[in-house]
């Protein structure tokens, strides 16, 4: 399974057409700051699945401040990260995600892309579709196993 990761879109809507039709992902991800921006996703691409968390940008929002799932086996905990204070650092984020019994941890809210695949969990910041450098994840999920790329658009 493809799946597109992005966060930080701040009103960036092209940026994230452009990912989503480089992509073509079965799954998008959308973790916050501006998770208002996914309205236009969700009428460009009607078949893809999106889901989304709010960031510190959406206090308007309804959407949820984490959300966990599953795909196959694997175990998704995502969330924008200003609630777990990510810009101090990930040890928190880490901790309790852990505590959820998670195997891939999401968060964004930094703007500073990172993809880390270890042995009892895969640690992904997309970085920011919207500003700076552009940059978004694609994870592919295959056999169980995990690969994680960040990619460029500027």
């Amino acid at each position: 399974m493809k799946i597109l990761i992005m966060s930080d879109s701040h009103g960036n809507n092209r940026a994230m057409i452009d990912a989503v039709t480089i992509e073509s992902p079965e799954l998008i991800l959308h973790l916050g700051d501006c998770d208002s921006d996914c309205s236009g996703l969700i009428n460009r691409f009607p078949d893809i699945t999106l889901r989304s968390v709010r960031g510190n940008c959406d206090p308007w929002s309804n959407g949820p401040d984490v959300c966990d799932f599953r795909i196959g086996e694997k175990h998704f905990f995502m969330t924008h990260g200003h609630l777990h204070r990510v810009k101090s650092g990930i040890r928190a984020i880490v901790d309790s995600t852990f505590k959820r019994g998670a195997d891939v941890l999401l968060f964004g809210h930094t703007h500073i892309p990172h993809c880390e695949i270890g042995d009892k969990l895969a640690v992904i910041n997309p970085g920011s579709i919207g500003v700076g450098e552009k940059t978004y994840a694609v994870l592919n999920l295959s056999d169980g196993a995990i690969r994680c790329v960040i990619k460029n658009l500027s």
